[in-house]
């Protein structure tokens, strides 16, 4: 395997106008929340909160586009939501190998976005497995 213990990856994403209008557009999730700026400030945010499901769409980007290897099928992920992320905020992704499992070639790893002011937006673990 290519991977080992401790093994560390970082990458930045932006969470862009095209971004945000190509999430809404295909799944149609036109919660107040997400769309609606008065809405969103009348329920002490600073903003649009952008959906969750970005990281996850980041984090199906950064398994099969960043990781050494391509030949990676993910088994398992699990994602925590912790502060609200913005329109154009900038998040830094760290993902560290915690585990690996050669008998069925498998690799664990932890992660985290956080913004620009060092907060962490989410955490959460994945699993993938070599084939």
């Amino acid at each position: 395997m290519s991977f080992a213990i401790g093994d560390k990856f970082e990458t930045t994403f932006i969470i862009n106008k095209a971004v945000y209008n190509g999430f809404v557009n295909i799944f149609n999730d036109n919660n107040p929340l997400h769309t609606d700026e008065s809405f969103a400030l009348s329920h002490s945010f600073k903003g649009k909160v952008m959906h969750g499901n970005i990281l996850n769409g980041f984090l199906s980007y950064f398994i099969g586009e960043c990781l050494p290897v391509k030949n990676v099928i993910i088994h398992s992920q699990e994602i925590q939501y912790k502060n609200p992320v913005y329109l154009d905020d900038e998040l830094v992704f760290e993902a560290v190998v915690t585990g690996i499992f050669e008998s069925v070639a498998a690799i664990e790893f932890k992660f985290n976005f956080k913004n620009a002011d060092n907060f962490i937006a989410a955490k959460g673990k994945f699993q993938i497995g070599l084939i």
